[in-house]
């Protein structure tokens, strides 16, 4: 039994990048950033950096999907970092261990007069 993948009977796409309207549609959209907190509806969590952490810090969960969160807070946390995300439930506290895939500044004008930041956490 061959494990090889026979090629595709479709050829791929070719673009042409050096196309005026293609150039013009990237520049316009080069300063664009995606932000979909506004879908979820946001609550109060704890986060614990480190998995031998002992304290808290308050944080906001702002997004949830599968093993992907976007947690914001008011310090920095560094890319890679093990947390521990502590929540309440009907059912009582719920904990949620994973690892930051990225972070940064918030961009909106909300979240640069509070000093927020946003990190994006896959969940272990």
């Amino acid at each position: 039994m061959s494990f090889h993948k026979p090629p595709s009977k479709w050829n791929a796409n070719k673009v042409d990048w050096s196309d005026p309207d293609l150039k013009a549609l990237l520049d316009r959209s080069e300063s664009w950033t995606l932000d979909n907190r506004g879908s979820f509806s946001a609550q109060q969590v704890e986060i614990h950096i480190g998995w031998g952490a002992g304290g808290g810090r308050p944080a906001l969960l702002v997004w949830e999907r599968g093993q992907a969160l976007v947690v914001e807070t008011q310090f920095p946390i560094a890319k890679e970092e093990k947390v521990r995300i502590d929540r309440m439930t009907p059912t009582g506290l719920r904990s949620i261990w994973g690892v930051v895939a990225d972070g940064r500044k918030g961009t909106r004008a909300e979240d640069e007069e509070h000093g927020i930041y946003v990190h994006w956490v896959h969940a272990q």
